[in-house]
């Protein structure tokens, strides 16, 4: 935590800490208050047998903002981060002035094989296996394969913390609550419309094959006046592979949008009406028709 001014609150991927947004933070706190938790089970922070949750990983968030003493935040969050973004838009509405999700999870079935591979049961037992330096190189293809490449020292580096049985453990608890053999679990688009009157940035690599960037533009239909910035080429870690442009798009966004103001009696008419006929329509392909996740991605590097 650091800096003064309105408080903007980053949440890092599974398998990942708070060192993910290290160079955003330091570029931002001359003007913005901001916070950077390792989420539990990662990092720094403890790794209990607990709930894992995105549900619990918001009332986390909640609870820590609380201690803070800090009411209202712009809340960024990265691939799983996204997800616990989100859900803490849906779960405390009044206190989410802003959403800014970055490959965010949550908004599709799709994910890479990989991930759902390593959800089923008994691949704990390999995990620790792979952190061992024969099996280094086998690691390597295995991230090239992710098509990750564009952060594979960081990403391997992140995986070699895996060795640790506690570290290992947080990591499939938070993984399985996410992921199955068949794809992501939690489907949060059936929510998006509540992201009316929030504003929302939605910043995706076109090239991302652990979020398929297809995704990217779903969940901007779904989300009512969002805006969707693609970075051409980029993977899956775009606030990595292009730090600069990100930080001028995040700037430009926090610059030009009014912080979302809180009507219980404007929640309680979108709660009742649902969400809109046209999108209850749209049906979602199966996990494994599109593992590009491109398909429906207009080929543009930046829009609205």
């Amino acid at each position: 935590m650091a800096g003064r001014g309105p408080a903007v609150l980053f949440l890092h991927g599974i398998g990942d800490d708070s060192s993910t947004w290290l160079d955003l933070l330091t570029s931002l706190a001359g003007e913005f208050t901001v916070i950077a938790p390792d989420l539990l089970g990662h990092g720094f922070s403890a790794k209990p047998r607990a709930d894992y949750s995105v549900a619990a990983y918001a009332c986390g968030m909640r609870d820590l903002l609380t201690t803070l003493d800090v009411d209202r935040v712009t809340v960024v969050g990265h691939s799983l981060g996204g997800g616990v973004a989100m859900q803490f838009a849906y779960q405390f509405p009044e206190r989410c002035e802003r959403l800014v999700l970055v490959g965010s999870g949550g908004v599709g079935a799709s994910v890479h094989p990989l991930l759902r591979l390593a959800a089923a049961p008994g691949a704990g037992l390999l995990l620790p296996l792979l952190g061992a330096s024969p099996a280094l190189p086998v690691l390597r293809r295995l991230a090239e394969a992710l098509r990750i490449s564009d952060d594979l020292d960081y990403v391997v580096a992140r995986y070699l913390r895996l060795v640790e049985p506690g570290t290992r453990s947080a990591f499939l608890r938070t993984l399985r609550s996410v992921v199955d053999w068949r794809g992501q679990v939690v489907n949060m688009l059936d929510r998006c419309y509540l992201t009316q009157g929030i504003p929302t940035l939605l910043v995706w690599g076109t090239e991302d094959r652990v979020i398929p960037s297809g995704h990217a533009l779903r969940a901007h239909r779904a989300m009512p006046g969002s805006r969707l910035v693609l970075f051409e080429g980029a993977g899956h870690f775009p606030h990595r592979s292009a730090p600069e442009r990100f930080l001028e798009i995040l700037r430009e966004f926090l610059a030009e949008t009014p912080p979302a103001e809180y009507d219980r009696g404007r929640w309680g008419e979108l709660l009742r009406a649902g969400r809109p006929e046209s999108q209850r329509e749209q049906r979602q392909p199966p996990p494994w028709s599109d593992p590009a996740g491109i398909a429906d991605v207009p080929a543009v590097s930046s829009g609205t």
